[in-house]
C-alpha cells in the first residue's frame, strides 16, 4: 500500500509566560492523574464523515449478524453453486469472479478491498473514494426520490438523509454483473442496499448494511463493516490492470 508518512509539527516558544503556563499544565496533568480522572475525548462531529478511513478486518463474506448464511431463493442458490464451483487460477482468484476481470466490485463488496477510502461531504452531496482500483461513489444529499426506472451501474445510484447523527443511504439501479461479497453471493439487477453509516466514537465509523434482493434472497439480511480514521493518509494510486499478475481471460 506505500508508505504513509506523518507529519509532525513542533514549535518552542521561550519566555517566561511559556514557562509558568508549563508549569501550571505539568501540575494540572499531575492532579489529574492522581485523582484517576481519565483523558477527555475528542468530541464526535455531528453529521461530519469526512476523512479517511480504513477497514478493520474486514471478512471475506457479509454474513448475517447471526453469521449464518442469508437463506436463497432456487435462483439464488443456483448462482451461488456456480461462482463457488468455479476453478481458480493460479493467482487465486476465480475465473467466475467479476473483479478478477478488473470490473467495478459493486456494492457491499467495495468495503472488503484492501485500501482506505475518503469521505469528501458537500451541501447537495456526498462522495466516497476507494483507493484500491480508484472506485467511487456519489450520494445525492438534495432531498430527491430514488429513480423509477435508473440506467444499471456497477455501484448503482445513491440517496441518502441525516437520520440525527446517522447517514442514510438507499441504493438501487445495479446491474447483475457483480458480487455481494468475495464469497461469492449473488444478486439480481432489483438489488436494494441499505445503509446505515455512523460514528461511533471520534475515530470509528460503522455501516450496518441491509440486502434487500427477494430474487435471490427469502429475506433481508444484514452485514457490518466497521473503520478506523487514519489522521494524515491520503488516497494512494492504486489500478486494478497494474496489480492483475495474469488476468484471468
Amino acid at each position: 500500500m506505500g508508505l504513509r508518512l506523518k507529519t509532525r509539527l513542533i514549535g518552542s516558544i521561550v519566555v517566561p509566560a511559556a514557562v509558568v503556563l508549563v508549569c501550571f499544565s505539568v501540575a494540572l496533568a499531575q492532579t489529574t492523574e492522581q485523582s484517576g480522572a481519565a483523558p477527555s475525548k475528542p468530541a464526535v462531529p455531528t453529521q461530519d464523515l469526512s476523512g479517511v478511513w480504513m477497514g478493520e478486518n474486514a471478512p471475506n463474506a457479509l454474513l448475517t449478524a447471526t453469521n449464518e448464511e442469508p437463506p436463497m431463493t432456487a435462483w439464488g442458490r443456483a448462482q451461488f453453486k456456480n461462482a463457488a464451483g468455479q476453478k481458480l487460477t493460479p493467482q487465486g482468484q476465480s475465473n467466475n469472479d467479476p473483479y478478477s476481470r478488473c470490473d467495478p466490485p459493486g456494492v457491499p463488496r467495495v468495503y472488503l478491498l484492501d485500501g482506505p477510502l475518503e469521505i469528501i461531504q458537500t451541501p447537495n452531496r456526498i462522495f466516497i473514494f476507494y483507493e484500491e482500483g480508484h472506485y467511487w461513489r456519489e450520494i445525492w444529499m438534495d432531498g430527491r426520490a430514488l429513480p423509477r426506472n435508473p440506467d444499471p451501474a456497477y455501484m448503482g445510484y445513491s440517496v441518502g438523509k441525516w437520520a440525527d447523527e446517522m447517514l442514510v443511504v438507499d441504493t438501487i439501479g445495479f446491474n447483475d454483473k457483480t458480487w455481494l461479497d468475495n464469497a461469492g453471493h449473488p444478486h439480481s439487477d432489483a438489488l436494494h442496499v441499505i445503509e446505515r453509516i455512523r460514528r461511533a466514537d471520534h475515530d470509528t465509523l460503522v455501516d450496518d448494511i441491509t440486502i434487500d434482493n427477494p430474487k435471490a434472497y427469502m429475506k433481508h439480511w444484514n452485514g457490518q463493516q466497521v473503520f478506523a480514521l487514519k489522521r494524515g493518509w491520503h488516497l494512494l494510486e492504486y489500478i486494478c490492470e497494474d496489480n492483475m499478475a495474469d488476468p484471468p481471460k
